[in-house]
This record gives structure tokens, C-alpha cells and sequence, in this order.
């Protein structure tokens, strides 16, 4: 089989780079029968399995990790033991592996060899000889746990010549959740790389003590300006401090608690991930599937966007092999700024004065409609807008609202039938994206800036027409309660509650409740209702709200849009991701206190309309506070320390634990997290190897419905800005993770 892999590699690939890359991988396989067939055929099924034991006996709940080269592209596989110490490796390519252990109170055993069919392999686990040892495979978020932000009593801030936080920060809760958003939006904080600066030659570069090590690297590398800009905003001498603190502690001997061993349905988890992209790749997020329907593309090619190179990167699991795509514009990519800034404030302590991030299509999100096609937000050309983003002669939304401040990224879709991209300019911009349920396939867009923003694919099908397929709609309250939206408007509210409360808006007072209110919300996410196609969007402002937008039966005229607030000021984090159930209810992870909200619109008492609903408190009652509870709070604070950057439901049980169960991003502890909404039970899906698992987005496909867990499975991928802040350091690529959930930890 190795032969074969070699030859078929001399035949097919060339070495570029940092990886293998095999242009219009995805087109072929779908076209060609025979690659079809060969992709069944290198399917297979052994599996190796042993036992785990260490001076203390057998080790329950510890990782076996296998790991090999053989292949196109690196395979791991990871499984648990079982309590007996027992592990069996399922679903494994024949090739030859190092297979080792790591778990919580070891320290990592030294690989062995093994080949598929081994049935007794006995791997002799290593007792970590103190607590700081074992605590080296610990998660960013146990380490980030020692981090002391100011106390209660700091707040509100008394700015530079104060306690050095900055005045706009009212309260604790307030300073965490900028603190999270601002600070892990690109990479894990509290892994190795992170929690220590002994990395860096601090004589060298004129650094006397761990305040100015802090203060030099926030500057450093192409996103240096971004974080020294954040550290000011927030109070520059409270945050050096605070960090520089930290570090020392750590450096000083300071231990997070230890994280419990896999336990019941976690140890029944089997990881695979594959190797692609190369040592720079910006992989924003991947997809696998339709959202609506998660048999289509089954044993396909898994996708995720390279924000950094402006392409898709693919792996085939049937084959092991790794691709690009690179995505056009209609502008000559030569003419065009990369959203990336191409100057350094301070060179990188990693990769120097060179620029490591230089793409212009800037692509952000995938997804996948029902025939399969790969749907992306994208760069596809600059400038000032087209005409009729503003002539109302030639477009009713531009007549209802025009867009005069052009945008940056647009929409474009890559079919792998024909390997061709089509490119749709859009008015407004576009960040995240969703599909409708309806016949038409409306595709949906976060980033509109002040509108709810739409692409009907099957007009744009028909007609190729991007004018006719694409729609808008401001978002505006109907706060005088007549039951439709009239111009015209009142002012903005703003970013924030009516009264002031958490940075937003004016006074009550201001605004003549007898007319309707366009609100100027921001929106990070979106999703759609399955039940009744309402359109709903997060923003990530504090306190936290959530939009909700009818379209109705004749846009933009009919579109009526509605506000609802997090209740318990405690608990008002921006949310970061959202999502739906098959029911309609909303999911929304919470980055700055962890955990989940829900909110069930059917629940509502009061009216959805007039004047009580301009701060959005009107339906207290429709909201679910679930606090996560897997892992350790903040130093000093009832706030957890992992950080979520977005979330997902599976509606339709691709991971085999359930329907409609909401899933979050542990960001910052290498995990997927599952919420039992009953039982508020939160299941760890960690991914213990290589550390620095930073998912930002997930999905579930279902490969074979008859084929029990082998047949589905969810998918994420290593997402961070920064990879060399991951195990293994520069030169580390991204990888592309699968979770399959067995019925015991030794199925096979």
C-alpha cells in the first residue's frame, strides 16, 4: 500500500511549500467514475489495540494517540481508554504509526511502533513527577485561570492617571467580556506559547522585566497594531499589568487545578484529523455539509477557507489527501489591499519583518447548499459601490434604503462539479452566512451593518442576475405598535440599550415613540428559523441582544424587525455565535461569561410591538440561562475561563448523542462542548494533541444513516490566526478534526 501511496504521489502531487497541494482536486473526483471507484477501494477498516499501564496500574481515561506520515497527508488518530485501560484504534489505514499515550497526571510516554491488525499492543504509561509536569498538557483555559483581572471595587475605571482602566468600563463583567472578545478573537490565550515570555531574549530587545516583555509583544507582528490598539482602549497600564502579573505567577511555580480524566460517554469518542493548508494558513472555518440536509456531500471532500491566501483548502478522508482552491476576483488581485495590514508596528518574534498574510479575496465563511455547491463570503472586487447600491431607479431596496458606504467582502459560490466560481457583488457586507429552508435557498448575511442582507439563490440561478437576486432590509422596531413598519424612521438607537446602560443610545425621552425606530445594530451572526424563516442575527456588544426580521410577503416594505435583550445584568456578555433548533428556539453561546442563553419567542406574554419594547426587556420570560460548568472559573470571578467563539445545534443528530443538541466552541480549552439542555449535563469533546485546538466553527454530516457511528460525525478545524502558537511551534499546519461518538470505547 505504500508503493501504491508513493506512486500515486509522484503521478499526482508536487511538493510546494509547507504541504502537498493538488489544484481542482474536487472537480475530478466528483466527475470521474473511476476516481470513485478508487476512492472506495482505499478505504479501510483495520484497527490496533492494546492496553495502557504505568507504575500505578491501569490508566482509565487516558489518550492513545497514533499518528503517521505514510499517507498523502498526516493522519492522527486519537481514542480514550477504557477503565480497565483497555484502547482500540478503529477505522485505521493501513500504514505504519508511532502510537503513544498522553492524559491528565502523566506525562507523555515515549512512541512505539505498530502497524494495523495489532490487537496486544501494551504501551507503558509515565506518573508526571510533580503537579507543574502534568500540568504541562493541561488546556489554554486551566492556565488562563490564574489570570487576576481588577476586582469589583476597580469599577468604573479611573483611567492612565488612576487604577489605569479605562473610564468607559462600568464594571467587571463589562471589562471581561471586551477582555475575551478583544483579546482571543485570533488565537488561544493561556497556552504555552502565551503564558510565558521565556521565549523571548529579553536583554536582546531591551526588555528589563515581564511589564515591558508584555508591553513589546502586544505590538509585535502584522496584527501588533490591533492588540496594542485594544490594550489602550481598555486601559493600557491596567491590562501590561494584569498579563505581566500573570506571567509571573506562572513563572513563579502557580499551577492551575487539574482537569478531570475523560469520564462516561466522553471516553467513547474516536478523533481523526488530517494534516492541510500550510505553516501560515489563516483557516477561518470549515463545512462539510448542507445545514438542512446532512447527507449531501456524504464521503466528500471537507472545506474550509484560508482567510490569509484568499483559498479553499479541501482534504478527501476516503484518500487522505490534501488540495487548494484559490478563489478569484474581478479585480486584478495585483491592484488590490489586502485587509491585512502589510506594515508592522514591531517585527514578529516568529516570522520577523516578513509578511505572512497577504490575500485580498479575504474570504471568511463557507457553506454548503443542497446541490452541494460551496457558498463563501468573500472579496470579489474594491471601490466605490455600484450604481445601484443607491439609484432607486434601479433597485426598490436602494429606493426603501440605500448603501452608500460600498463593502468589502460580497458573496461568491464554487461548484466541484464544474470547478468554475461565480461571483456575486453585494451592496452591503457580508461576514457570516446561512441558508433559508424555503424553496428558493435564500442565502443570509451577518455584517450588513445596519441591515439583514439576502442572496435568493435560485433567482441568481436563473437569471445570473446579482442585482435581482440580492435584497436588504433595515432593521427597524415597530415601537409605535401599528403592526407594520412606516417611514419615517426615528434616529438610531444604537449599539446598546435606549436609557445608556452598557454604551448605547439617548434617553427615552428622545425619541417620539408615536413613530417607528431603526436600530443600528451591528450583526455578527445569523440563522434562520426552520418554523416560520424569520431571520435572526447576535451582535457582540454588551449587554447582549439578539434582532429578529421578518421579511414578509413584499420586501423591503414588509420587512419588520424585532429586539430582545439578555436579562440579569450579571449575565448580559455579548454573544458570539447563534443558532437554531428544529423548534425555532435560539442558541447563542455567551464568550465573556461561558455557557449558553436560549430564547423561545412562543413564550412571550406581552406585546411584541409599541412603545415597551425599545430597550428589548419585554420578554424576560423567553429566555434559558445555561452557565457552563466543565472547567474553572477566573481568578475572582464567577466568569468561566474558556472562551467560545461561536456555536452550532445539531438538529439532526449527526454526532449520535442526540437531536437539537446545542454545541460550543471551547475556543479555549481544545474542546467541543455539548449541552443536555434537560439535565444541564455538559459533555467535554476534548482534542488533546497537538494542544492549541482554537475551533472557531463546526458542522455534522451524515455519511451513511445505516451505518450506525461510523456513519456520521461532527467536523471543525485548527482556526487560529497565529499556528505556530500551536504544539509543535512554527512550521505547524492547520488540521482538520472529526469527531465520532462509538457506543463504548472499544467498538470497532
Amino acid at each position: 500500500m505504500r508503493m501504491w501511496a508513493a506512486s500515486w504521489r509522484r503521478f499526482s502531487w508536487f511538493r510546494a511549500g509547507f504541504g502537498v497541494v493538488l489544484v481542482g482536486l474536487c472537480a475530478g473526483v466528483a466527475a470521474d467514475p473511476s476516481a470513485q471507484v478508487s476512492r472506495l477501494t482505499s478505504r479501510f477498516d483495520g484497527y490496533i489495540g492494546g492496553t495502557v499501564e504505568s507504575a500505578n496500574g491501569k490508566e482509565p481515561g487516558v489518550w492513545v494517540i497514533a499518528e503517521t506520515t505514510d499517507l498523502p497527508t498526516k493522519l492522527i488518530k486519537i481514542v480514550v481508554t477504557d477503565d480497565q485501560g483497555r484502547f482500540v484504534l478503529p477505522q485505521m489505514p493501513r500504514a505504519s504509526y508511532n502510537v503513544w499515550v498522553r492524559g491528565y497526571g502523566l506525562a507523555d510516554s515515549k512512541p512505539v511502533k505498530a502497524s494495523v491488525g495489532t490487537t496486544n499492543l501494551a504501551l507503558k504509561a509515565v506518573v508526571a513527577r510533580d503537579a507543574r509536569e502534568a500540568a504541562q498538557v493541561y488546556p489554554a483555559n486551566y492556565w488562563y485561570s490564574l489570570l487576576e483581572v481588577p476586582a469589583k471595587e476597580q469599577f468604573p475605571g479611573t483611567g492612565p492617571t488612576g487604577n489605569g482602566i479605562a473610564p468607559a468600563f462600568a464594571n467587571q463583567a463589562q471589562f471581561v467580556d471586551q477582555l475575551k472578545q478583544g483579546c482571543q478573537l485570533c488565537h488561544q490565550l493561556g497556552n504555552q506559547i502565551t503564558r510565558e515570555v521565556g521565549h523571548m531574549d529579553l536583554a536582546k530587545l531591551g526588555l528589563k522585566d515581564s511589564f515591558a516583555a508584555w508591553d513589546h509583544r502586544l505590538q509585535t507582528g502584522q496584527r501588533g497594531g490591533e492588540m496594542s490598539s485594544m490594550a489602550t482602549r481598555m486601559g493600557r497600564k491596567a491590562v501590561v499589568g494584569m498579563y505581566a502579573r500573570w506571567t509571573d505567577a506562572i513563572a513563579g511555580g502557580a499551577v492551575p487545578e487539574a482537569p478531570p480524566r475523560p469520564k462516561g460517554v466522553e471516553r467513547n469518542i474516536v478523533v481523526t484529523m488530517w494534516d492541510w493548508g500550510n505553516a501560515t494558513s489563516y483557516m477561518h472555518d470549515e463545512i462539510t455539509t448542507a445545514k438542512a440536509k446532512p447527507t449531501v456531500n456524504a464521503n466528500g471532500p471537507v472545506y474550509a477557507v484560508d482567510a490569509a491566501h484568499g483559498k479553499v483548502i479541501v482534504v478527501d478522508p476516503l484518500e487522505n489527501r490534501a488540495s487548494e482552491i484559490p478563489i478569484p476576483t474581478r479585480d486584478d488581485p495585483k491592484a488590490m489591499r489586502s485587509r491585512f495590514p502589510q506594515k508592522q508596528p514591531v517585527p514578529s518574534l516568529h516570522w520577523g519583518d516578513q509578511i505572512v498574510h497577504a490575500g485580498v479575496a479575504d474570504p471568511h465563511n463557507p457553506m454548503m447548499d443542497t446541490k452541494g455547491r460551496l457558498w463563501t463570503t468573500s472579496t470579489v472586487r474594491q471601490g466605490a459601490p455600484l450604481p445601484f447600491c443607491t439609484d432607486g431607479s434601479l433597485n426598490k431596496y436602494a429606493a426603501y434604503f440605500p448603501l452608500p458606504g460600498g463593502s468589502g467582502r460580497h458573496a461568491s459560490f464554487y461548484d466541484p462539479r464544474t470547478a468554475k466560481w461565480e461571483l456575486i457583488y453585494t451592496c452591503f457586507g457580508t461576514h457570516h452566512l446561512q441558508f433559508g429552508t424555503d424553496p428558493n435557498e435564500t442565502v443570509y448575511f451577518s455584517g450588513g451593518g445596519q441591515t439583514i442582507p439576502w442572496v435568493d439563490s435560485k433567482v441568481y440561478d436563473e437569471t445570473k442576475d446579482e442585482v435581482k437576486a440580492q435584497g436588504w432590509c433595515p432593521t427597524v422596531l415597530d415601537t409605535n405598535g401599528d403592526g407594520k413598519i412606516t417611514k419615517p424612521w426615528n434616529e438610531p438607537v444604537g449599539g446598546g440599550r435606549a436609557q445608556g446602560e452598557g454604551g448605547g443610545g439617548g434617553q427615552l425621552g428622545e425619541f417620539d415613540l408615536k413613530r417607528d425606530t431603526r436600530v443600528n445594530y451591528g450583526s455578527y451572526g445569523v440563522i434562520v428559523s426552520p418554523t416560520d424563516q424569520s431571520i435572526w442575527t447576535s451582535g457582540t456588544s454588551f449587554p447582549g441582544r439578539l434582532v429578529r426580521l421578518e421579511r414578509g410577503n413584499n420586501p423591503p416594505e414588509t420587512c419588520k424587525s424585532e429586539f430582545y435583550t439578555i436579562p440579569t445584568p450579571e449575565l448580559s456578555f455579548g454573544p458570539r455565535g447563534i443558532d437554531v433548533d428544529r423548534n425555532g428556539v435560539i442558541w447563542a453561546a455567551i464568550s465573556g461569561s461561558g455557557g449558553f442563553v436560549s430564547f423561545d419567542r412562543r413564550k412571550c406574554k406581552g406585546p411584541l410591538n409599541g412603545p415597551g419594547i425599545i430597550n428589548g426587556d419585554h420578554c424576560k420570560e423567553g429566555w434559558a440561562i445555561y452557565p457552563l460548568t466543565a472547567g474553572p472559573n477566573m481568578k475572582g470571578t464567577p466568569y468561566n475561563a474558556d472562551f467560545h467563539y461561536y456555536n452550532w445545534v445539531d438538529q439532526f443528530n449527526t454526532s449520535g448523542l442526540g437531536e437539537n443538541l446545542p454545541i460550543a466552541n471551547g475556543s479555549g480549552s481544545d474542546s467541543l462542548l455539548v449541552l443536555k439542555p434537560q439535565t444541564k449535563e455538559w459533555l467535554v469533546l476534548r482534542v488533546p494533541y497537538p494542544m492549541g485546538f482554537y475551533t472557531r466553527g463546526l458542522d455534522g454530516r451524515i455519511d451513511d444513516p445505516k451505518a450506525g457511528w461510523k456513519g456520521r460525525g461532527l467536523w471543525a478545524n485548527y482556526g487560529t490566526n497565529f499556528l505556530w502558537h500551536t504544539e509543535g511551534g512554527k512550521g505547524t499546519t492547520s488540521k482538520m478534526v472529526k469527531f465520532q461518538v462509538r457506543p463504548d470505547p472499544l467498538a470497532r
